[in-house]
């Protein structure tokens, strides 16, 4: 256990990649099978039941801290993570070595606390806390208070243990999928048996577009180049090889069984082929929102309701194989060529191109972009090859500018982290008549982002000299200033109290310019949805 505390020290310590992978790597070469098996299922979203409620846990360790229930809230919001807060309050100073425990045999004991009483629960978790240092302490509460953020994801642990099995990594993505239980799966069974479906479901590296910051004139001939819509969805590779339909995400994780309608393409596709597209939520001919393909994402088993109720489909728009020849040292005209002789209907779609004769049509159809749900235009040299990773010269991207309302601070709330003396979560309201035709704030979105640190301290003096309410970490706020909001996208949603969600909300400037009431309404935030 203490070695896996050491790991996410470590990992949370960095934001480079490669030290990342280094860290995790390192313990795989120095961690026993049992528990490397844990780790990669709880960094590949496979989580213990939790067990006990965080009720419990906070009088818990106000009780061993010898503290009232009250200082402990106080020093939790300061703080700004539970498990943090606790470890700190805890932890044993000097833990003796012979109180190690290896985290198989904790996490295995997760699964049976569920069954115990509240009596042996206690006594379970107060013995860890008593006899472990303060890193042991708050990993081992955040398997019961939530996930780790340490910045990792699935292909970065594929590519950590690549370094440490000598296996390559998209291999282990194959391996890794499907549903298998850590308790029970051995590391030689999940990670060393060979696996020669991974060969052949294997993608290629993604090629992606530069964002463009010049003009278009300034790109020579307008045409040379191809013009696409760029889709709100989900980059993917679609990958046809012996028989079966792999689906790949950009992080380069399989995606198989959140979208197993696109799987039954395979009738469909006419050889061996890698398709490179877009997963969108789509119905009645036309693109949904990006809220609805979230609808989708991240579900281990997905309901004949969810599949009728947000259909997805593949909208290709490059071909990459064909006939198990690698076809991305030809040009995108040739590649583009064969493409559009496949059968699109369907699940599978085409993504539309246009042949621009002049940059004034390209204009005019990045005008048209909000129009048919897209972010904005793809631009693509019809001579480019399909590279590796952000190359400037052959795709370039062209986004419209994100929508954008005038709202009303409501609440604050501390960050976390660095800071965590500061409020910087913010809530904002929009204008709104109730039942009595009398106007009122309701909430529409948050944002943390945006400001600059001389804004955040402005901010954050008037926040603690016009509160007018407490509901632990966070303040209810005077309704005095306005901030304008910029968002990606924007749909209708049952789950939020205005009725609307926002994609990337952010603060785009504090509006001293703007009083209270010259803020935006419902109605406003309402007029920039496209049905």
């Amino acid at each position: 256990m203490k070695t896996f505390s050491q790991l996410i020290a470590s990992l949370d310590q960095t934001t480079k990649t490669n030290e990342k992978i280094a860290a995790l790597a390192d313990y795989f070469d120095a961690a026993t099978n049992q528990d490397k098996v844990w780790v990669i299922a709880l960094l590949s979203g496979r989580r213990p039941p939790r067990g006990i409620n965080t009720r419990l846990l906070r009088e818990w360790a106000a009780e061993l801290a010898e503290i009232e229930p009250w200082l402990f809230e106080e020093t939790y919001h300061i703080v700004g993570d539970l498990a943090e807060t606790i470890a700190l309050l805890v932890h044993n100073t000097q833990p003796e070595k012979s109180t190690s425990t290896s985290l198989f045999s904790i996490l295995n004991r997760l699964h049976s606390l569920k069954t115990e009483n509240e009596t042996e629960k206690k006594a379970y978790v107060l013995s860890f806390w008593k006899q472990n240092d303060y890193l042991s302490c708050f990993a081992f509460t955040k398997f019961f208070t939530g996930g780790f953020r340490l910045g990792v994801s699935q292909r970065l642990m594929t590519k950590a243990l690549e370094k440490s099995t000598g296996i390559p990594a998209d291999e282990l993505a194959m391996k890794l999928m499907g549903d298998w239980d850590p308790r029970t799966i051995s590391f030689d069974e999940l990670v060393l048996a060979k696996e020669d479906a991974a060969q052949e479901a294997k993608p290629y590296p993604f090629f992606l577009a530069y964002p463009l910051e010049e003009a278009f004139d300034e790109l020579g001939e307008a045409t040379q180049w191809a013009i696409e819509h760029k889709w709100d969805g989900i980059r993917a590779q679609l990958v046809y090889r012996g028989g079966a339909v792999y689906l790949w995400s950009r992080g380069e994780e399989l995606v198989n069984h959140q979208f197993p309608e696109i799987e039954a393409l395979q009738d469909q596709l006419p050889v061996s082929c890698v398709l490179d597209g877009e997963l969108l939520a789509h119905n009645k001919n036309r693109p949904l929102s990006f809220g609805a393909l979230q609808k989708r994402l991240g579900r281990k088993n997905v309901s004949e309701k969810l599949l009728a109720e947000y259909p997805v489909v593949f909208k290709a728009y490059d071909l990459l194989e064909y006939d198990l020849k690698d076809l991305r040292n030809q040009t995108y005209e040739a590649r583009r060529t064969l493409l559009e002789r496949f059968n699109f209907n369907g699940k599978l779609l085409l993504s539309e191109r246009i042949m621009p004769q002049h940059w004034d049509q390209v204009r005019a159809e990045k005008e048209r972009a909000s129009e048919v749900r897209s972010e904005g235009l793809m631009l693509k040299r019809l001579d480019s090859k399909y590279q590796v990773g952000r190359k400037k010269g052959g795709w370039y991207k062209s986004k419209i500018d994100p929508m954008t309302i005038d709202a009303v601070l409501t609440f604050a709330m501390r960050g976390h982290g660095r800071r965590s003396n500061l409020y910087t979560d913010f809530t904002f309201g929009l204008w709104r008549e109730n039942e009595d035709g009398i106007a009122e704030l309701v909430t529409f979105a948050k944002a943390y982002s945006g400001l600059t640190d001389k804004e955040f301290a402005a901010v954050n003096q008037w926040i603690k000299k016009n509160t007018i309410a407490r509901f632990g970490p966070v303040r209810q706020v005077n309704p005095e200033l306005v901030f304008e909001i910029a968002f990606e996208g924007i749909s209708k949603s049952g789950r939020h109290k205005s009725g609307y969600a926002t994609r990337f909300p952010r603060i785009l400037r504090w509006r001293t310019d703007k009083s209270v009431e010259e803020a935006n309404s419902i109605s406003d935030l309402e007029s920039l949805v496209i049905e």
